[in-house]
């Protein structure tokens, strides 16, 4: 708790919408740096945030979400999505267009992955936004 309160970047990314405490400060211990990336894409497949690629010629098939990498920060940032979206249902919250679309044309726990690759695609510099709410720390995680 106390290095949380010291780390400047652990206490942003605690900003976003389904990130807490055990979720920043595992981020920031486990990546470090993360301009050691070349993007938030590549990030995310580090972590196991996105899907297979099935694809030969010009067709383009995606399966399920790769599970390589930090199994532990993947569970933490998909259960911090998972209560974001379910808190967002029981208070009636406005939600974002971009989350409304998603889950008119998704299942459930296809939105709440997609969730929880968006925090982490803004974490590598110059990536853009970050996330489906206002929070957005950007840039390197690092201080």
């Amino acid at each position: 708790m106390a290095w949380h309160r010291a780390n400047e970047a652990s206490r942003r990314l605690e900003t976003i919408p389904g990130v807490g405490l055990i979720t920043a400060t595992a981020l920031v211990a486990t990546i470090g740096d993360a301009s050691q990336f070349r993007s938030g894409r590549q990030l995310a497949a580090w972590l196991g945030l996105v899907p297979r690629q099935h694809s030969s010629g010009g067709k383009v098939r995606l399966g399920r979400i790769s599970k390589r990498g930090d199994g532990y920060l993947r569970k933490l940032l998909v259960h911090g999505a998972r209560t974001d979206l379910l808190w967002s249902r029981r208070k009636k919250e406005t939600r974002s267009p971009w989350l409304e679309a998603l889950l008119a044309r998704r299942p459930t726990n296809v939105v709440v992955v997609a969730m929880a690759n968006k925090p982490v695609l803004g974490l590598v510099p110059g990536d853009g936004p970050c996330c489906v709410g206002d929070a957005q720390p950007g840039g390197n995680i690092q201080s």
